[in-house]
């Protein structure tokens, strides 16, 4: 794609800088997210014993953490860099990667919308595999105690699923006090009460226990009912992320169309 400048030996100052400013932020950010994820392993002490990072079975939130970082780490290294330095080699590769992204977007969301049975199916796969390694990460912990208080709901499908969980299960050979329970996420919260009962879940599985003190309906309902009323959130905030990476591949071309036309007069 061609960008019309002046003819100017120079390189406009303004696209220049406007791109490292761009660029910095991002950065920043993707350092920060690699220190949140490091210090997060070192409180679990992965770090000094390596072969817990790849012995859980069910999602490490901490990996998203890393790989949302170190993406937006090398695009904003690229970027800074690649602009300062006035590198095509750097800024190619910076533009040739967001839209890299933005393809694989697209993509993803045209498949998303075909298949969106088989999507159904292994969202709720997903969410089986990491009930059963519920209490091995405790970061994974949080993760679904979260999505289950913020929708309101139990399980993949109900709150039966959790069965799936050695914690949790209905086997006479379970000897764990949470035996036919749930998590406390999954309690009906009282406004009134501003303290957590991390034991209201206990029991309320068994025979004539206390189903009506828990949601019974699935997250994956939960998130098929969410997304209707939340449409135009979410297709505001895919417009705001597709415009970001829009001008991020305008100002890397227009940057280096005017390196090029400075280094032909040169």
């Amino acid at each position: 794609m061609h960008y019309y400048r002046p003819q100017n030996s120079e390189v406009s100052c303004f696209y220049k800088y406007l791109m490292f400013s761009y660029n910095i932020l991002f950065w920043v950010t993707g350092a920060g997210f690699i220190a949140i994820g490091f210090w997060a392993w070192s409180e679990k002490g992965m770090l000094s014993d390596l072969t817990q990072v790849t012995r859980t079975h069910g999602l490490d939130p901490v990996w998203l953490v890393l790989i949302v970082g170190s993406i937006t780490f090398i695009l904003g290294f690229a970027g800074c860099v690649g602009a300062l330095r006035e590198n095509i080699c750097l800024l190619k590769f910076f533009s040739g990667l967001i839209c890299l992204i933005f393809l694989l977007e697209i993509v993803a969301a045209v498949l998303a919308f075909i298949y969106k049975d088989s999507l159904k199916e292994w969202i709720n796969d997903f969410f089986l595999t990491n009930i059963k390694a519920y209490r091995d990460d405790i970061d994974l912990q949080n993760v679904i105690d979260s999505l289950q208080r913020l929708n309101s709901c139990c399980g993949a499908k109900e709150p039966d699923d959790w069965d799936l969980n050695a914690y949790f299960n209905c086997s006479e050979t379970n000897p764990s006090r949470e035996r036919c329970g749930v998590p406390f996420s999954c309690c009906i919260s009282d406004p009134a009460n501003n303290v957590v009962n991390t034991q209201c879940g206990y029991d309320v599985r068994i025979k004539g226990g206390l189903s009506n003190a828990i949601n019974t309906r699935g997250c994956i309902l939960a998130l098929e009912q969410w997304l209707p009323r939340n449409m135009y959130i979410v297709a505001g905030v895919f417009i705001g992320i597709s415009v970001l990476q829009m001008v991020g591949i305008f100002l890397a071309r227009a940057l280096i169309s005017d390196i090029m036309q400075s280094r032909f007069y040169y």
